[in-house]
């Protein structure tokens, strides 16, 4: 369905991420939640590219990332990671979404079995983390990390 108006791209956007996120949480997939999963990821990070705001590139690219880890591709983990970092850089978004962008590229490192660049990437989340004012993005990032750490 193609659409120009900004609110149905919004709505998809937002849709497609909250769907992400439902699959995510699942302890089980079949297959076909897995390739939905992906899909929506894409669809999601498609949509807020039409009408977001840079943090949504942000966010959206670091979604993509988790969503490859999680299913086992590491290359696609680390080309959509370095692309939330890229935003993140790029717009001065601030510790909390350079922190998730590093968390990303940490996770596709541990993934690919590089474990120089899993910890060097996990140390400067940790670093940004200290950055971080705002208790509640502390509070989303600092699990995020001790589960990757763990």
């Amino acid at each position: 369905m193609a659409t120009d108006e900004p609110l149905d791209h919004r709505m998809l956007a937002v849709s497609l991420f909250n769907r992400t996120w439902e699959l995510l949480d699942q302890d089980v997939r079949s297959h076909e939640e897995r390739a939905e999963m992906l899909t929506a990821a894409f669809g999601s990070r498609y949509h807020w590219r039409e009408i977001g705001e840079p943090r949504n590139f942000a966010v959206s690219d670091w979604q993509v990332s988790r969503v490859a880890a999680v299913l086992g591709y590491p290359d696609l983990a680390e080309e959509y990671g370095q692309r939330s970092l890229e935003a993140a850089s790029r717009y001065r978004l601030g510790a909390f979404y350079e922190g998730y962008a590093h968390e990303a590229l940490a996770r596709a490192a541990r993934l690919a079995g590089n474990r120089d660049l899993w910890r060097k990437h996990l140390d400067i989340a940790y670093e940004l983390l200290d950055q971080i004012e705002e208790s509640g993005e502390r509070d989303l990032l600092a699990p995020d990390l001790a589960e990757l750490r763990g």
